[in-house]
């Protein structure tokens, strides 16, 4: 079984070494997040002491972030490789295991109970240079369909405005759609904001899924167990019993404020926009609660988008491309934009066909390559050679232009994009002749350097 909370996985962190404590005063305006940047993939931090313009002085709850900054983490926490875990978290998707509801009395995120909601008793940081504020970063948004009662479970961006009250930004997926089918008719849409979760969790929240599609099953099948979930004091919606604190509330229909700017996932600032506003009615959380918090386009920012839609992605392309082997969304396209296939050519044309349905499975997506099994995805310089040594502009890349794509690329046209993919496979005309075979030398896996050198 894996972690289930995210004092499970810091306990585990602790003992491997990579979780490492700041015992001074550190400032959750910028100093917080640079010092969390900086760390990010080396350790796990955890600020004992942070202190705000906004935060009561005395104030005891200690900040994480970077629990997750490299694949080796995450490949942990899901107890598998790095090379299986696109693989492993595509099995779990395909096999959800449904949650259960536990009482009160068995979920320590309902150990204290409060109707006055004020977020300026929370440590919540204020990130980069241009940010409209502080943001909570790490909050899992569980939703409901009005009409089916179907959860949704995603993280956007959520900025605070005042002690009881936060601007979403909400980009047409699912969580717009099911306030869209309330706000028609005049009515608010419960949500409840989940703050200090394990990386299976915060995973699960990102699994490219259809509408209706409950991710904590996904979470429930990689934990080996079912997920426990808790009802909502004010809202008519459950959520992870062993969160560190969670936020209850209603998105208001027919209200927009300002949100925005805000340091997004691409390396530049999302625009100041009126969005969606979100009301608050109640916060539960341990007694002694830790809060959570990823810092923008860091690793564990962009890899934790990228490792669960990896699983998705995977499985859709093996639809039409059974021969696909793993895929890798890679850290310079923003573990969005840009992915590399891995696929065991056996008919002419696979690469393009892995190409068109990578392409269908995610609007995020914009430039694909595809490339032999003896090639490492995981390696730029490898995919790069790939490129260079097996691909002709003219013959094996193509661009589809107007296509959806992502409104936080500023190159795209309010989301506008063109699409590209390059097919670096070795042509089948050539495949079992010497013309593309890599150059090796007999044993050199087996040497040991160090028996070579004094």
């Amino acid at each position: 079984m894996q972690c289930k909370s995210l004092r499970e996985w810091m306990k585990t962190l602790e003992q491997n070494g990579l979780m490492k404590h700041v015992k001074k005063e550190i400032k959750l305006e910028f100093e917080l997040a640079a010092v969390g940047k900086k760390t990010c993939g080396k350790y796990a931090l955890c600020f004992d002491h942070p202190v705000g313009q906004n935060l009561p002085k005395g104030n005891k709850i200690p900040v994480v972030t970077a629990l997750t900054g490299n694949r080796e983490m995450y490949a942990q926490a899901m107890g598998v490789t790095v090379a299986e875990m696109s693989g492993h978290f595509a099995a779990a998707q395909s096999n959800p295991v449904p949650p259960v509801i536990v009482e009160n009395a068995k979920a320590p995120v309902k150990e204290c109970i409060t109707k006055d909601v004020n977020l300026y008793d929370l440590p919540i940081p204020v990130h980069h240079e241009k940010d409209n504020g502080q943001y909570i970063t790490a909050g899992v948004v569980v939703a409901k369909n009005p009409k089916t009662g179907e959860r949704n479970v995603s993280i956007h961006r959520l900025q605070v405005t005042d002690k009881n009250h936060l601007g979403v930004l909400l980009l047409p997926r699912h969580l717009m759609a099911l306030h869209r089918m309330v706000e028609k008719d005049g009515q608010p849409l419960d949500v409840a904001i989940c703050i200090g979760l394990d990386p299976i969790t915060l995973l699960a929240s990102q699994a490219i899924t259809a509408l209706g599609f409950d991710e904590f099953g996904i979470a429930g099948a990689l934990y080996g167990k079912p997920m426990e979930l808790v009802k909502g004091e004010t809202v008519d919606l459950e959520y992870p019993a062993h969160a560190e604190i969670v936020l209850e509330g209603k998105i208001l229909p027919n209200i927009r404020q300002p949100e925005g700017p805000f340091g997004e996932y691409p390396k530049y600032y999302g625009p100041k926009k009126d969005r969606e506003v979100i009301e608050l009615t109640c916060m539960v959380s341990r007694r002694d609660p830790i809060y959570q918090t990823i810092v923008p386009a860091t690793d564990e920012h962009t890899m934790m988008g990228a490792v669960a839609r990896e699983g998705g992605v995977l499985k859709i392309i093996q639809h039409a491309v059974p021969t696909a082997k793993a895929v890798h969304l890679t850290p310079g396209g923003t573990g969005r934009y840009h992915l590399v296939i891995q696929i065991d050519k056996k008919n002419a044309g696979e690469a393009k066909n892995a190409i068109f349905a990578a392409l269908g499975s995610s609007q995020e997506i914009k430039h694909v390559v595809v490339v032999d099994t003896d090639v490492d995805i995981f390696d730029p310089v490898d995919v790069e050679w790939a490129i260079a040594t097996r691909c002709q502009a003219d013959r094996d890349v193509f661009i589809v232009a107007g296509a959806c794509g992502n409104k936080l690329d500023p190159s795209t046209d309010d989301g506008l994009s063109a699409k590209m993919g390059i097919d670096a496979t070795v042509p089948m005309k050539d495949k079992g002749t010497d013309k593309f075979l890599r150059i090796s030398i007999p044993g050199e896996n087996d040497i040991d350097l160090g028996s070579y050198l004094s």
